[in-house]
């Protein structure tokens, strides 16, 4: 039996797999990793290598497409547990952030591993307090896009170049550098946020104020108009702090796993997180709150729900949107703390008809056996949407504010990525499917005249 040795940064195994390859009858044994505190198992997928038919072959690879049961690094940032609904920030439960914490306290820990003193979070927050305002010329940089560009293509746009900006953040390997960068992207992104919402109101941009909270200088550059000082409503900015808590990271998704992956290629952080938002903007990622809204507009009215289930269990084109999740196989634990939030803003701003079909086709979907045997519950997206229109942001900026808040995530595990010595720039394997070696034949004429001919005719 032969054995496929593993890496020297492997670690004790715990374990083996005992492989036979039924081509050729040879056994291999290959050393299970040490599990993850959570008791995570895997083996290396280039342990594998070794396992070949003949010597000049490359290796077996593993085929996974979506990475849908791949680790592609090891973290010590989000814990989650779809099967029984657990989503924990460096340990500590979503629910309890949520009903404690601040954003820039939540932002600390997840950069930082714990949570910070007094006098660190003073430090912190001055720090992203006084990094807020951004370079004039990038409000030059954003009126230079139609009155009507997606919020998102601007903000993806303007964060990348920032670049430009600050050069010296090319300087990844040095903590200071790294340290400011930080700084000045969980400062700046309600900044830019907030101007994408004022450019395509047709507004003039506010300035931040440095006497407000996170949270209500975001709102204040979002909202105010001519009065002097500004005073966002108390239970609406709970509402988004807590909102950008629950979305400040989810371990490994779709906008992260851009984010690290652009990120090995050691760019400079404003272009990594660039990547990120371009990745969130799909309406498969941080688009589905919007979808959810889409959906109940064309519902229409609660006596349409039922049609619509039927519709959505028949396969006739209708999806339920809000429901099921890549990762959870239970209740999104981020769902139950919005629905509640989504309780404390509807009692401000009073129940509408969008409202009252979201709870009943909530309550229908919650009560019906093709959805409870689908696993098929609310997520995060069904509520947020309602909370954000409630709040009198428009369906088109409801990412926007998912990439403010997940930017300290994005953060977080791009320094994680750059501190471990394992990681090397991304570049996944394929399984060539195309063409074996041909001998060209062209089709076309290469005589001269027939050149002349076609460039006369252009």
């Amino acid at each position: 039996m032969s054995k496929a040795e593993p890496s020297a940064a492997a670690g004790a195994s715990t374990g083996a797999l005992e492989i036979k390859d039924t081509r050729t009858g040879t056994g291999y044994s290959v050393p299970i990793l040490p599990p993850g505190t959570e008791g995570d198992t895997a083996i290396r997928a280039m342990d594998l290598r070794p396992i070949k038919q003949s010597p000049d072959e490359f290796g077996l690879m593993t085929y996974d497409p979506a990475f849908m049961n791949t680790a592609s690094c090891k973290s010590a940032i989000t814990f989650i547990d779809g099967d029984k609904g657990i989503l924990r920030y460096r340990g500590y439960p979503i629910e309890q952030l949520a009903e404690k914490a601040s954003f820039l306290e939540v932002a600390w820990l997840l950069r930082n591993g714990e949570l910070p003193t007094q006098a660190e979070y003073t430090d912190w927050t001055h720090q992203i307090t006084y990094h807020t305002y951004v370079h004039e010329n990038i409000k030059t940089f954003l009126q230079g896009f139609r009155y009507d560009a997606h919020p998102m293509s601007m903000l993806c746009s303007s964060v990348a170049a920032m670049s430009s900006f600050y050069p010296s953040a090319k300087n990844i390997q040095d903590p200071a550098e790294r340290h400011i960068s930080i700084v000045r992207l969980l400062a700046k992104l309600p900044t830019l946020a907030a101007f994408c919402y004022r450019h395509v109101k047709g507004l003039p941009f506010i300035y931040p104020d440095n006497d407000l909270s996170y949270v209500e200088n975001f709102l204040s550059m979002v909202a105010r108009m001519t009065e002097p000082k500004y005073e966002a409503n108390p239970i609406f900015v709970k509402a988004l702090e807590v909102l950008f808590i629950l979305h400040a990271d989810h371990e490994q998704n779709c906008s992260t796993n851009a984010v690290r992956a652009v990120g090995s290629s050691h760019v400079d952080p404003f272009s990594a997180v660039a990547a990120g938002i371009a990745a969130l903007y799909g309406p498969l990622h941080g688009g589905a709150n919007e979808a959810v809204l889409h959906m109940i507009k064309e519902i229409g009215d609660k006596k349409n729900i039922p049609a619509f289930i039927e519709g959505v269990k028949g396969g006739k084109g209708q999806k339920l949107m809000g429901f099921g999740h890549r990762v959870y196989k239970s209740y999104d634990p981020r769902a139950r703390i919005v629905k509640k939030l989504a309780d404390d803003v509807f009692k401000v701003v009073g129940v509408d008809r969008d409202l009252e079909i979201a709870l009943e086709l909530e309550r229908i979907a919650l009560s019906d056996d093709y959805f409870i045997s689908r696993k098929l519950y609310p997520n995060v997206d069904f509520y947020t949407g309602l909370i954000y229109r409630s709040m009198a942001f428009p369906t088109d900026f409801f990412t926007v504010l998912f990439a403010v808040a997940r930017t300290a995530g994005w953060l977080s595990q791009w320094e994680e990525m750059l501190n471990d010595k394992e990681q090397k720039i991304a570049r996944p394997r394929q399984i060539y499917t195309g063409y074996g070696e041909r001998p060209y034949q062209s089709k076309l004429d290469h005589s001269v005249g027939a050149q002349r001919k076609d460039a006369v005719r252009k």
